[in-house]
């Protein structure tokens, strides 16, 4: 039998190396069509400790499935049938930056992650080795799917589908937070929840709910429930896509936190002073080299705590606890890969070719998909209502300048589009954060004139 051979390339990122490694290694239609797992990083003692963690994971559960590493992308490459890709450099610490230095200069950003003048860095950050990886694909293994797990999603995406022929998807769990948002309010439970969902990366609207069981459309009961209910429900995840849900019509997903990074106002919904908060007495989170606390939501993370600490050491060893499914969706893509059997995904984010027909071709759009043997296929999900689509065209065009920039070497272009985002009130102050953030990223970003 002809080996399926799926890179997973940043294996070492604890988000998504020891996730998607567990989905490989659990997923029986994968070991009888023969897969095999290499896993590559840059970082050498990263990935022999999450190629231990694998062997250890594939004893426990008695699976079959190859496994080897290396930390050349060219080995990792040659041959796949599919590539896995979740890369970051000091994530947390160019993150607070990204974060921090944006509102030092009076953009009220929403997290700076994948929407936001700080967004704009972390994506040129990324930009060049997704395109490497894109590019050698192209050479070595051209008719593979690269399932991207890498933000900021949409403008990377971007520029991998933009600049390089290379087949792309990009992979993201927020339709499933959005689906656990609706369960609770509508009291039903999420497996009897039917959705379709369509905008871009951590701004995608729920274009349709209903019950599987009985077929109803669940949206007039979402509206009263709306209005029944306590008005700071949950208000820190969900105050702000309520407001949405009244003012737009539309649900949208996955949370404040999230959806806020594309609207100008949020941050009246958002306790943002405590998202990577620290003293900047005690030195900048850049030049120490410790980063702060992330917190992802005020509601995830309790500040009731004793004044003092008890001292550890960071533990960053992989938990070998119980091996369970991450939930996330490039197992079942992988498996319609390699087994040619359809699966539904609720989510992926690939080019507009009139999928959301009031949005522009060519931009990256999320929107549900079935996946087989041939890839992965896009589904129309008609036009959104004015107002979202309002939101997201400028987004679009966000993206497409930063990609510009990126190609051509351009700081005009990524004034452009920093000049463009929703919290930049300030021209003169615009120009002084750009070239702030130039000058201290300037090791890992491309050289811009």
């Amino acid at each position: 039998m002809a080996s399926f051979r799926i890179a997973l390339v940043g294996a070492g990122s604890r988000s998504f190396g020891p996730a998607t490694v567990r989905d490989v290694l659990l997923s029986k239609p994968l070991a009888e069509a023969g897969a095999e797992l290499v896993l590559m990083d840059i970082d050498e003692r990263a990935v022999r400790e999450v190629e231990d963690y694998a062997r250890w994971a594939a004893d426990r559960l008695g699976s079959p499935i190859p496994i080897r590493s290396t930390t050349r992308l060219e080995e990792a490459l040659d041959g796949a049938r599919a590539v896995v890709d979740a890369i970051e450099i000091s994530r947390d610490v160019y993150w607070a930056m990204d974060f921090h230095v944006p509102r030092n200069y009076g953009f009220r950003q929403i997290y700076g992650e994948n929407g936001g003048p700080g967004s704009l860095f972390h994506a040129l950050r990324n930009m060049g080795p997704i395109v490497e990886i894109a590019r050698a694909m192209e050479r070595l293994c051209p008719d593979a799917l690269l399932l991207n797990y890498t933000n900021p999603m949409h403008k990377l995406c971007e520029a991998a589908t933009r600049l390089t022929g290379a087949r792309v998807v990009g992979l993201c769990h927020g339709i499933a937070m959005g689906i656990g948002q609706l369960s609770a309010m509508l009291g039903v439970p999420a497996e009897d929840l039917e959705v379709e969902a369509a905008g871009i990366n951590h701004c995608t609207w729920f274009t349709r709910i209903r019950r599987k069981s009985t077929g109803e459309d669940l949206y007039p009961a979402l509206r009263e429930a709306d209005r029944q209910g306590d008005p700071l429900y949950d208000w820190h995840e969900v105050g702000l896509s309520r407001i949405l849900l009244r003012r737009f019509g539309l649900y949208p997903s996955p949370g404040a936190n999230h959806i806020g990074e594309y609207i100008g106002w949020a941050d009246e919904f958002f306790a943002s002073n405590l998202h990577w908060y620290y003293d900047p007495c005690d030195g900048h989170p850049w030049e120490t080299g410790r980063a702060p606390e992330f917190v992802y939501t005020v509601g995830a993370v309790s500040t009731h705590r004793p004044l003092r600490r008890e001292s550890a050491a960071e533990d960053r060893s992989i938990p070998r606890g119980e091996i369970r499914p991450s939930g996330e969706n490039a197992q079942p893509i992988l498996e319609a890969l390699a087994t040619g059997q359809a699966r539904e995904i609720d989510a992926v984010n690939v080019p507009n070719r009139g999928y959301v027909p009031n949005l522009p071709d060519g931009t990256v759009v999320e929107v549900p998909a079935l996946a087989d043997a041939r890839g992965v296929h896009p589904k129309a999900t008609g036009e959104l209502p004015e107002p979202v689509a309002a939101i997201l065209r400028t987004q679009a065009s966000i993206q497409r300048l930063l990609v510009e920039a990126f190609a051509e070497r351009s700081k005009e272009k990524l004034l452009q589009a920093v000049l463009l985002e929703p919290t930049v009130d300030s021209y003169r102050r615009a120009v002084a954060m750009v070239d702030e953030m130039l000058r201290l990223q300037k090791e890992l970003l491309p050289p811009l004139e």
